[in-house]
């Protein structure tokens, strides 16, 4: 067993003969080191700090605290929505220097949750994070988160890629009920936790390649805010590649819409209800009346299945202009990265036993 105190042990400490001095500092567990794995992560972060950014807010609610990171030369922060949202006054943004200053909300997004503040600051302070490409993304692949974690600034975690295109519930309020899919979203293990929101996910490149958003748990501190669990969620870049220069061109940023309502997962007892002849898909439980979808001719369900919920007869969405559909998410991700407004797609649907193709122009969202 190891003991430890506090203190010097003696008050004359022997000296040491020179050989001994001479002699190589014995590194503990040296099989265990991956040293260029850490120097890369050492210089990853030395590197990319000055981009990162804690932000405080006062809400109704109290101080709330967030992360960051800066944009371009403008003085463009980007962070998660919900960080800001409900601000009294204007943010104040740290940068990892020690500078401080205020910011203005210029735009949110809350479909992404992602806000965009505008920062008065001198350009010695303002270091743009290089941005990635999270289409090329790998699950096992190695990330890196560095924000603000209960207060504790410049905070770094590692992790993997978990898992890729999930989606999310988003902020922003659907026709008929509930809220309209984030889609795109990055799971990770890297250590997230209340404070971390806003801030950068990396690739070991130094590109960021997500904003961390949010945490799924079970664990709650004592003042209840969420502990981390190992299941994060981050914002893919390329959804914020889209978003972000909208709104510092106009405010907002318009998503594509289709207009229908589809589970993200249906279980073989419900493919069997439903009557389906594949086990993958996005299955149409309803369509929007008046929405793209309805002016296209997709079909919701229109009789009982046996399942609360979940009526029979409606199309299959196998493929969007050739991109195959597993499930819900896999057409979401399609729609939100490489479509806009106004676009026209190509759907290939199921419908009973007849495979058809339907061409169908995205509108906007409500």
């Amino acid at each position: 067993a190891m003991s430890c105190q506090l203190g010097p042990v003696t008050t004359n400490p022997p000296t040491a003969s020179p050989t001994e001095s001479a002699a190589p500092t014995p590194t503990l567990f040296p099989f265990m080191v991956n040293h260029g794995a850490e120097d890369a992560l050492v210089a990853l972060y030395q590197r990319s700090i000055d981009g990162v950014v804690a932000i405080r807010v006062e809400t109704e609610d109290g101080e709330g605290l967030g992360s960051g990171f800066v944009y371009d030369d403008e003085g463009h922060i980007v962070t998660n929505y919900h960080v800001v949202e409900g601000i009294k006054n204007k943010a104040e943004v740290d940068f990892y220097s020690g500078y401080k200053a205020y910011a203005t909300v210029i735009g949110t997004d809350l479909d992404s949750d992602v806000a965009v503040l505008q920062v008065d600051a001198p350009s010695e302070e303002l270091h743009p994070l290089p941005l990635g490409d999270s289409d090329t993304l790998q699950v096992g692949q190695t990330v890196v988160a560095i924000g603000n974690p209960f207060g504790l600034n410049g905070t770094m975690t590692t992790g993997i890629v978990s898992a890729l295109g999930r989606t999310l519930p988003s902020m922003h309020d659907a026709p008929g009920g509930g809220y309209f899919s984030a889609g795109d979203t990055i799971q990770t293990d890297a250590a997230i936790n209340p404070g971390n929101s806003g801030g950068p996910l990396f690739n070991l490149k130094g590109e960021v390649i997500g904003i961390n958003r949010a945490i799924r748990t079970m664990n709650y501190s004592s003042n209840f805010q969420p502990l981390n669990s190992g299941i994060g969620f981050a914002v893919s870049i390329n959804i914020v590649k889209r978003v972000v220069p909208s709104i510092i061109e106009t405010g907002s940023y318009d998503y594509p819409y289709i207009g229908i309502s589809s589970p993200s997962d249906l279980s073989l007892a419900e493919i069997h209800a439903l009557g389906l002849q594949k086990y993958t898909g996005a299955y149409i439980i309803k369509v929007i009346e008046g929405s793209p979808a309805d002016k296209a001719g997709l079909r919701g369900g229109t009789r009982p299945s046996g399942i609360e919920g979940l009526p029979a007869g409606g199309d299959l969405i196998l493929a969007v202009d050739g991109y195959e559909v597993k499930q819900f998410d896999d057409l979401l991700h399609y729609l939100l990265v490489h479509t806009s407004p106004g676009d026209t797609v190509t759907l290939t649907i199921l419908r009973g036993s007849e495979t058809k193709e339907i061409s169908l122009t995205l509108g906007k969202r409500p």
